[in-house]
């Protein structure tokens, strides 16, 4: 499976010749000014919860290549205000069999307000099962307990987990999460783009190292098999 890393907590797969972005914020990523959103193909566009830094470029890039948006009720239901018509509501705990594969929405312990004040739902992670693959994106959160359940629901290929701290699970956390989610290939997101999500790359990957497991941290555009 492709693995495209577009900044912070932006990347993209493809399954089954479908193009998914996750929680595209592009434009006003200053790490990501090599990335021209406008290219950005999409059939799916994934966003875990309403925060800015997760929604940027969701309207824009939803309107150019009438990708279906997937989110919380309350995430779509804001989607639709701004004329995004094909959308698709979910909810934690939530299953729904797509063309590509199927998706279930897990626990994630985070906030979610829109750009307009606005409640943005529930925070959400997704877990993939398809043909191609398995992988969990757990979305912006806190190390839980929750996660002892995702290995319940699939075996994994990979999985992708916040490691800059300060908002999210830092490196530490997300060793221990990987433990939890029985995933030795972690591809970490959200960090560096801000002050207060800077980290020691080499020094995480050393710390996942030790652990026994496999830190991928992808340059922006860079896409990897994973």
């Amino acid at each position: 499976m492709k693995f495209t890393y577009y900044g912070h907590s932006s990347f993209a797969v493809e399954i089954k010749g479908k193009k998914i972005v996750f929680d595209p914020f592009i434009t006003h990523n200053e790490l990501a000014r090599a990335i021209d959103v406008n290219r950005i193909e999409a059939d799916y566009i994934f966003v875990s919860h309403g925060h800015q830094d997760h929604v940027g470029d969701l309207v824009a890039l939803a309107q150019r290549t009438g990708a279906k948006v997937v989110g919380a009720f309350e995430l779509v239901e804001w989607v639709a205000k701004q004329g995004i018509t094909n959308t698709h509501p979910m909810n934690t705990g939530g299953k729904w069999a797509f063309d590509f594969g199927a998706v279930k929405c897990v626990v994630a312990h985070h906030s979610s307000g829109l750009p307009d004040g606005s409640y943005g739902g529930n925070p959400m992670g997704f877990i993939f099962t398809t043909e191609q693959g398995n992988f969990y994106y757990s979305g912006d959160t806190a190390l839980t307990f929750d996660m002892e359940l995702i290995p319940r629901w699939a075996k994994l290929d990979f999985a992708v987990l916040p490691v800059g701290d300060n908002f999210t699970m830092g490196v530490e956390d997300a060793i221990i999460a990987a433990e939890f989610i029985q995933c030795s290939r972690i591809v970490g997101v959200h960090y560096d783009t801000f002050g207060f999500i800077k980290i020691d790359k080499q020094d995480a990957i050393r710390q996942f190292e030790a652990a026994g497991l496999n830190l991928l941290l992808p340059a922006i555009g860079e896409t990897i098999e994973v």
